[in-house]
């Protein structure tokens, strides 16, 4: 669990509820049904018409992402490069084939596997980049989704707060109605420029830093594959490897 993204929610919620209390608006200075529906809807179609569907369920899917990263564990991959090594020194690459029939990643199988049927170096680095730049390139546009959401809101906030006072100056004749309406009117646009601010642009940036982490990772993995087809010494290759831990 990222613990930092959760406090950041509730640090959100704090900051609007709080400062609408603070402000003399009060909590319920906050609630309107049509402001949620002009904008976040709103803000929901908007995208819908912008992102294709897997895009769309993608982006949906890895939405946990920004509060529970993928695990990684470098130190551990490079520790079991190292023996992979070691092993395919000592007895040949066909002695990790077992090794590549029982591995759970898919990118870290595929690669354990052209080494066992003796690919070259090059073919091994060419194969497995555009895997992961596909990966990488898909990941990110998902991301974007959130982003694009981000870019929306606050518009549609301005779109809801001018429905809003088109609805005041239909009342101008009763005045006790025109500071409430007005009131109202501005909450759409509180909606769309603090959901923009504080969930979908700092979820977009969140997902694409798990994003490149995922990817440096899979980098590292390339590395390690080629140094072991290449026969460089275990310790050598631990080096190398290490860097990307910086």
């Amino acid at each position: 669990m990222d613990k930092l993204s959760v406090i950041g929610v509730v640090l959100a919620l704090f900051a609007i509820v709080g400062g609408s209390i603070l402000k003399g608006a009060g909590v319920g200075g906050l609630v309107n049904p049509a402001a949620f529906v002009i904008v976040l809807v709103g803000t929901l179609a908007a995208i819908m018409i912008h992102t294709p569907m897997t895009t769309f369920k993608h982006a949906m899917k890895i939405l946990r992402w920004a509060f529970k990263p993928p695990a990684l564990d470098p130190e551990g991959l490079i520790a079991r490069i190292v023996e992979w090594s070691g092993v395919a020194r000592k007895q040949g690459l066909l002695a990790l084939e077992g090794n590549a029939e029982s591995e759970p990643d898919p990118f870290l199988k595929k690669g354990l596997q052209m080494l066992v049927d003796g690919a070259e170096p090059d073919a091994i680095r060419a194969i497995l980049e555009v895997d992961m730049q596909t990966r990488e390139h898909f990941d990110q546009q998902s991301a974007k989704v959130f982003e694009g959401m981000g870019i929306y809101a606050p518009t549609l906030g301005i779109i809801g707060a001018v429905l809003g006072l088109m609805a005041v100056m239909k009342n101008l004749a009763d005045p006790s109605k025109l500071g409430h309406g007005i009131a109202a009117a501005f909450t759409a646009t509180i909606y769309g420029i603090a959901s923009a601010n504080l969930f979908f642009l700092p979820i977009a940036a969140k997902l694409k830093a798990a994003i490149a982490d995922q990817t440096r990772l899979r980098e590292m993995t390339i590395e390690g594959l080629i140094a072991i087809s290449q026969g460089e010494n275990p310790k050598n290759i631990e080096s190398k490897l290490k860097g990307f831990l910086h």
